[in-house]
Order: C-alpha cells, then structure tokens, then sequence
C-alpha cells in the first residue's frame, strides 16, 4: 500500500493488489458415513483428508454404489470425474473466502458469478472518509494518468466528507444516532469512485469456483479480477489438488499468469 498527500488534507492510501484468505473449509461426519456403510453392506475408505475431496468421493460413488470398487485413491477417482465433466459431483465440496484490496468495480464483476454467496462491505454504515483505494496497474505506472487518478479520487474524497457533513446536520432530528449516519452515508456514497476498496466473504462450491478460475483467469479477463481468480487457484492447488491439479498458470507477456486447463466446463 502506498500513500500521496496529493489535494487531499489527508493521505490518500493507495491499494496494489489484492488478498485472498481462505477461512472456511468442510468436515465429514465419520460416524454417520459407516452408518452409511454398514447398512448397505460395504466398506470403503479414503485417501484424502480434505474434507470437500472427500464428500465429493462420497457423492460420486453413491450414483453408482461403486464404494470399494474401481479408482482406489481420491485423486484418480476425482480426476476421472473432471476429465469425464461429471461436474455435479463436484458442487458438493464447498470453501469460503475473504477478499480484501479490491475495488467496487471488481465486485461488481464478481457478483454476476450467481453460484457463489456474497456478504460485503457495507457502505450505508462503514465511514468511507478514511477509505482506501485501488488503483489500476496501467495508470500507476504512468505519471502524468497517477496525477490525474490521484486528482479525481481526491476530489470525490473531498466531496463525500463534505457531503456527509452537511447530510448528518439535515439529519439532525433523527433521534437514533446509527440511524442518522446510516441516511448520511448511504446519500454521500453516491460521489465515491469505483477504485473504492472494498472487503467481501465469498462462498462456493468446486464447480463454481473451476468455472470462475476459467472463465475470470483468462488473458482476456481484467487484470484485477484475473489476479483474484490466480490467488484463489493456488489456494485450492494446495488446498483440493484432487479437484484443481488440471489447472496450469501460464505467463504472460506483460507480467502476471493466465489459468489453463485441458478439461473446461466441468
């Protein structure tokens, strides 16, 4: 993060990249699932630890009872199902995220992604007056567009303060003290740019997420919501590598890494 003092009485805090945090993963009920068994007359274990790859196996090799049966490890059980695009399979496998250093523009792009679950910052309660925000690669590199950004980012700081000062005395016969911030911030916020930084909890399951590394890691994707999508798919190589170990980062010629598989549309 770099700061500029630029036309703003207060530094303005510039955000370079985003970060991923990966915060919630799945368990299994190992009681439950040898209910499971025991009552069907077959035994089967597995491999993996992870608790999405797991249930994953478990949904898959319930379509065709197949538990001690066929693929033995998870790894070749569940690349057998990408490399066929049984992709249902994999929505049982669910992880959640958080992402922060990301702009309103990138969360509008996210958020059409309908398979995922979404809680976001919210700028009708959070103060934005000390807010952070992204600034594009390209123009950060220029000097003369970084003034010019710097410039009109500053004048919308300046002009959301203002605003927010005005609107709280408009507001000052609302008795309730949240309440009278709220309809303040919630009008002035209309002023704040796009490069506002933002924070959002993102859910989804396997298949959602492969679908979103293909479709936002591409060379064609813009170049912040591209470097989300890489974060996110180093985490889950790591992670679930039975159901991303496909995936490969290709380079590219101006910097940064593009996704690619050999099994789209899983």
């Amino acid at each position: 993060m770099e700061t500029t003092q630029d036309m703003a009485a207060k530094p303005l805090r510039i955000v370079r990249e985003p970060r991923v945090y990966l915060v919630g993963r799945q368990e299994t009920d190992p009681e439950a699932l040898e209910r499971f068994l025991a009552d069907h007359g077959v035994s089967w274990s597995t491999d993996t630890e992870v608790g999405g790859e797991m249930l994953a196996e478990i949904a898959g090799r319930v379509c065709y009872m197949s538990y001690g049966k066929g693929r033995r490890t998870n790894r070749e059980f569940l690349s057998h199902i990408v490399e066929v695009g049984h992709g249902s399979v994999l929505e049982h496998a669910v992880w959640s995220f958080l992402i922060t250093g990301v702009s309103r523009s990138f969360t509008h792009e996210l958020i059409r992604h309908r398979h995922f679950s979404y809680s976001q910052l919210s700028q009708r309660y959070v103060d934005e007056s000390d807010s952070e925000f992204v600034e594009p690669a390209a123009i950060a590199a220029d000097p003369e567009l970084h003034a010019v950004w710097c410039e009109a980012v500053n004048a919308a700081r300046a002009a959301y303060d203002r605003l927010v000062a005005r609107l709280l005395e408009s507001f000052s016969n609302v008795a309730d003290r949240t309440l009278r911030r709220k309809l303040a911030r919630q009008a002035a916020r209309s002023v704040l740019p796009n490069a506002t930084e933002t924070k959002i909890f993102v859910t989804g399951n396997a298949r959602a997420l492969r679908h979103f590394i293909e479709l936002r890691g591409s060379e064609h994707a813009d170049v912040e919501i591209r470097e989300v999508a890489v974060a996110i798919l180093r985490l889950m190589q790591q992670e679930a590598p039975a159901m991303f170990g496909d995936y490969t980062l290709v380079p590219l010629p101006g910097g940064g890494f593009a996704t690619h598989t050999e099994h789209p549309k899983v």
